[in-house]
């Protein structure tokens, strides 16, 4: 299962951890009961690994929920860090009985091992809570690191400054320690003066740049990053400051073998519909980072991921002159958990070309994954859009495309090569190895696929669609 989820509930905010050769991604473990604050137990940490991201060996809850009326009832989101042989875990404790007339309070709880990422003790002594001048409602996803092996820990938290305006109080709080239990408040990280706050912090090094990933739920609800030359910023925004769109959420990242993977959850949609809101929690799901020159961040698909797809076919289209200056080919149906490649030629001016998913036999009825040239963008459309009554004009959602599922993306005259891996009714678009667009659709319909071009030319080189072979 590349996209993975356990078989009771869904994937929430992933952990992931580089330790003995292995990558371990701990989850919050939703199991979406009906009322969150009547429930007998709260949220608590699960726990897979993984080498390949292809296959997973599960482990179940490693860090239950905290009972009825204690501070961890749910264990929220956090990091873990190795300190010689002992391993240590950081995570948020929330409790929705536990607060005042503003909200339930979040505080900062830890957990030691021995070494063996699956067993873990509490040590609810050094629990604490925001420090006086910050929102106790939002002192949440403690993300601990050095910036040099002989330099005090760092604490990083999704914070909020109080008698600020809402929206534009949040920051990323800092703490400093020397062992890992007393922790000191230094200056913020960051104070952009933007939007609520920015969750689930991830601070790392990559050769000469350092990043600093958040994820923005009062913005695009993307993961996004800076960068800086130093640990302590400035922090920039490159040209491309997203990781994914709406479909990859609380993105964070592990160094592993000299690699860098940035790993998120697709959310599912309220009712399995393609109509329904946008829920938290999903499946799982990876990206593989690429660092350019001007410390910009590409994304991919890991390649043991495409090696997992190898039963390579042809696709044949059905390739009759197009009549107008909108031409669409439809090929043979392609199984529901495959991956596409198409590698195209196109012509300077060519207003957007693409690949048609789902399609019908005549093409009218698809999923599209759309390339905009002279807008410099992927975005992802469906046809026909809904309708609110009987009358042709009665369109349901008269857009342009899916507004929430939209990427810039370098599209310049010339050969480029476009992979779409289609997991169920999950999947990654992937430009370039560049640019990644992550979606979910459950109106899969009879699953033709198709190639189209409008106003201008681009040139097929190759389209095929490759079976898994585990």
């Amino acid at each position: 299962m590349i996209h993975w989820r356990p078989s009771s509930g869904f994937v929430g905010d992933v952990i992931p951890f580089s330790h003995a050769g292995r990558i371990w991604l701990f989850y919050l473990l939703d199991e979406r009961p009906e009322d969150p604050t009547a429930g007998a137990s709260g949220m608590p940490w699960a726990l897979v690994s993984t080498t390949d991201f292809v296959e997973y060996t599960d482990h179940g809850v490693v860090l239950p929920a905290g009972d009825r009326d204690a501070a961890d009832f749910d264990c929220y989101t956090g990091s873990v860090v190795a300190d010689g042989s002992r391993l240590h875990l950081f995570y948020t404790g929330h409790n929705p009985r536990l607060g005042d007339e503003d909200g339930s309070f979040q505080v900062v709880c830890h957990a030691v091992s021995d070494g063996d990422p699956t067993q873990w003790t509490k040590q609810p002594s050094l629990t604490f809570g925001a420090p006086a001048g910050f929102v106790p409602q939002d002192w949440r996803d403690p993300f601990v690191y050095r910036t040099g092996a002989d330099q005090p820990w760092q604490m990083v938290l999704a914070a909020r400054y109080v008698d600020a305006p809402d929206r534009r109080c949040g920051v990323v709080a800092r703490l400093t320690s020397t062992d890992l239990e007393q922790w000191t408040l230094a200056e913020p990280l960051w104070e952009p003066h933007r939007f609520v706050t920015q969750e689930c912090p991830d601070v790392f090094q990559w050769g000469d740049w350092w990043y600093l990933v958040y994820s923005e739920f009062t913005d695009a609800f993307q993961t996004r990053y800076r960068i800086a030359r130093g640990p302590s910023g400035p922090w920039l925004a490159p040209g491309r400051d997203t990781v994914d769109g709406r479909a990859f959420y609380a993105a964070k990242s592990v160094s592993f073998q000299g690699r860098r993977f940035f790993i998120g959850w697709i959310p599912t949609k309220q009712g399995d519909s393609d109509a329904g809101r946008w829920q938290w929690a999903g499946d799982l799901a990876v990206l593989e980072a690429h660092q350019e020159d001007d410390g910009t961040l590409a994304f991919g698909l890991p390649a043991e991921v495409v090696a997992a797809y190898s039963d390579v076919q042809q696709v044949k289209l059905d390739v009759e002159p197009a009549v107008d200056r909108y031409a669409a080919w439809i090929g043979d149906a392609v199984p529901e958990d495959c991956l596409i490649t198409l590698t195209v030629d196109v012509d300077a001016g060519t207003q957007a070309f693409g690949l048609l998913l789902h399609a019908s036999a005549d093409g009218e009825h698809a999923t599209a994954v759309r390339l905009e040239p002279q807008r410099h963008r992927i975005v992802l459309d469906t046809w026909p859009r809904g309708r609110t009554g009987p009358a042709q004009w009665q369109v349901d959602g008269d857009v342009p495309h899916a507004v929430e599922l939209e990427r810039p993306c370098p599209l310049p005259p010339g050969r480029h090569t476009i992979q779409v891996l289609l997991n169920g009714t999950t999947a990654h678009a992937v430009v370039n190895n560049q640019v990644a667009l992550t979606f979910r659709r459950y109106n899969l319909g009879p699953g033709h696929l198709g190639l189209f071009v409008t106003d201008g030319t681009a040139n097929l080189v190759e389209l095929t669609a490759s079976r898994p072979t585990l």
